[in-house]
């Protein structure tokens, strides 16, 4: 297949100065990839070969459910996201520009407007759904500060496919055979990952899974149970608190009272001043919505307040609300004797707890012995806060377990959210017209690229999967200028192109310490090393990039066992 002496190929000994993660620093390395700009990058001949096979695989799999390729433009009008209502909502993440005669467009960053548009000029039926549709596209976004190499790139490619169905029973059947299909994607790339429920961000709708591939440098992370099958987005993750026997056992505590705390403001300092665990405080936080309505968010004090988990409970956009409350007495605000206009929400850990201490809503003072069932009635329980180490599962009893990962893959199902904007309407089997019911389903192809080399790497270099592996074996000449050597490798190239083994041949006249380092970095799965030996014995050594296992062979023997090695030959 390749020669290496007639191939556009580079590798580097030293890794680049910018190079945040070991995935990024391979992929420069092993000269998969070139810097052009912060943010984007050229895909070498190595590299564009590796991301071929993800896309072959992407491909075999969404077409064995049904959906059908299309390719929409990367170049998009932006009244159609003006009409979507995301032309503001998504902000400076979206690149802008104007043609000639001044009319506004935008670099996709995604497709939902245009592939609703196509539903509402070509779906007019019942009859003419479900459909499923999916394109591999280029894909801009204007990261504020773009690294990792390809992992958080300003160009980067991705599978996005958009079902459109007439009831929510067809969605629930297509979204559960992409949930399938993207669990088959990375299984082919014996990945280790977790599918887990997340949050719908900015393409909006009701429900979405999120598929993380493990990764200790991952920017994302995930909580699981290691007793049941229950996982989940770290931003989205359920849990139960270990109970504090101290914190619930508590008879008769007497009424709460006031303590003088001169310039104790931050729940640290007030552990420290009162002699009680972070815990055994009250944290009392207060948020805004649009309207400039006021909210106070009750968490214990060593837990941290979750706003997306708050967002979603409430079905409203918040933020934080200091600079609208100086006259609350930020630092010492509680819920016993809050302003009664300002609704309280209390998190479930501080349910029938007593003993606590809080804010007394006057300055230099706060109050102890705090009874959470009597002393104050919230608005609601919920759960607002971010679990932590110790957390339990919701659904057993084992401690959750915290890992990094990196996010390659998204399922959502979207609703009516766009079709009802944009007018994607069709006939129903009653007669009447109802908006499109859609999902979406997005898998970055060059993040799989990078998050495989992030997953699977070693102190040599990368150890690529046998499924996108850029060729199974490497023909190492130990000696080129050797006639004997050459001729050898020569034919043991031809009856391996013959055999249809994917090869590659360094035929460099170089060291072969260079040679070997050079395939471990690149990841080529089987070593087959020529010796100047083999014109008198015919046997070659084999050397697996995986285990490092050696083994020498005659050559029809290891050709054979070249050919089975992807089916799980071994020695």
């Amino acid at each position: 297949m390749v020669k290496l002496t007639d191939y556009f190929f580079s590798t580097y000994k030293e890794e680049p100065g910018n190079a945040d993660i070991p995935g990024y620093a391979l992929s420069i390395r092993a000269g998969l990839i070139k810097k052009t700009a912060a943010g984007i990058y050229t895909f070498m001949p190595l590299g564009l070969k590796v991301l071929g096979k993800i896309e072959k695989i992407i491909r075999e799999e969404m077409d064995s459910t049904g959906a059908l390729e299309i390719l929409m433009p990367a170049l998009q009008p932006a009244d159609l996201w003006i009409q979507s209502g995301r032309w503001q909502q998504y902000g400076p993440e979206l690149f802008r520009l104007k043609d000639r005669n001044d009319r506004q467009f935008c670099l996709g960053p995604t497709h939902e407007e245009i592939i609703t548009n196509i539903a509402h000029q070509n779906i007019k039926s019942y009859k003419d759904m479900p459909l499923n549709l999916y394109q591999i596209q280029v894909k801009f976004r204007d990261e504020i500060r773009p690294r990792y190499g390809i992992l958080r790139a300003r160009e980067f490619i991705m599978k996005d496919a958009y079902s459109f169905t007439a009831n929510e029973k067809d969605l629930d059947s297509i979204y559960e055979s992409m949930y399938k299909c993207y669990s088959n994607i990375i299984e082919r790339l014996g990945l280790k990952y977790f599918a887990v429920e997340a949050d719908t961000g900015l393409i909006g709708g009701k429900y979405s899974h999120e598929f993380i591939i493990l990764a200790k440098n991952g920017e994302d992370e995930i909580v699981y149970c290691p007793g049941c099958s229950y996982s989940a987005n770290y931003e989205m993750a359920d849990f139960r608190s270990k109970e504090d026997v101290s914190l619930t056992e508590e008879k008769d505590t007497p009424d709460y009272s006031e303590v003088s705390t001169p310039g104790i403001t931050d729940i640290k300092s007030l552990s420290t001043f009162l002699s009680l665990p972070e815990e055994r405080i009250i944290k009392t936080l207060f948020l805004k919505d649009c309207e400039k309505n006021i909210y106070a968010f009750l968490v214990s004090g060593h837990r941290e307040l979750n706003i997306a988990k708050v967002q979603k409970f409430l079905g409203k956009n918040l933020e934080m609300a200091d600079d609208e409350v100086s006259n609350l007495n930020i630092g010492y605000a509680g819920p016993a004797g809050l302003d009664s206009r300002i609704l309280i929400y209390a998190d479930n850990d501080l349910k029938h707890k007593s003993g606590m201490a809080a804010g007394a809503n006057r300055p230099g003072f706060h109050l102890i012995n705090i009874d959470c069932t009597r002393d104050f009635k919230p608005h609601a329980w919920g759960d607002f806060v971010y679990p932590q180490k110790g957390d339990i599962c919701p659904n057993c009893e084992h401690e959750l377990i915290f890992e990094k990962g990196i996010e390659i893959g998204h399922i959502f199902k979207l609703g009516t959210k766009y079709s009802e904007k944009m007018n994607a309407m069709f006939l129903d089997s009653d007669g009447k017209l109802k908006p499109v019911i859609m999902g979406c389903y997005g898998i970055g192809v060059s993040r799989i690229l990078a998050a495989v080399i992030e997953q699977l790497n070693d102190s040599r270099g990368i150890v690529w999967p046998l499924s996108i592996a850029p060729f199974l074996v490497n023909i190492i000449a130990i000696n080129i200028e050797d006639d004997d050597v050459k001729s050898a490798s020569d034919m043991i190239y031809d009856k391996l192109l013959k055999s249809g083994i994917e090869v590659m041949y360094d035929n460099r006249n170089v060291r072969a310490g260079v040679k070997f380092k050079d395939s471990d970095l690149i990841g080529i799965p089987i070593k087959l090393i020529v010796g100047k030996n083999f014109p008198e014995n015919k046997t070659v050594e084999l050397e697996l990039r995986k285990d490092g296992y050696k083994k020498t062979l005659d050559l029809d023997s290891a050709i054979r066992f070249i050919a089975e090695y992807p089916s799980g030959s071994h020695f």
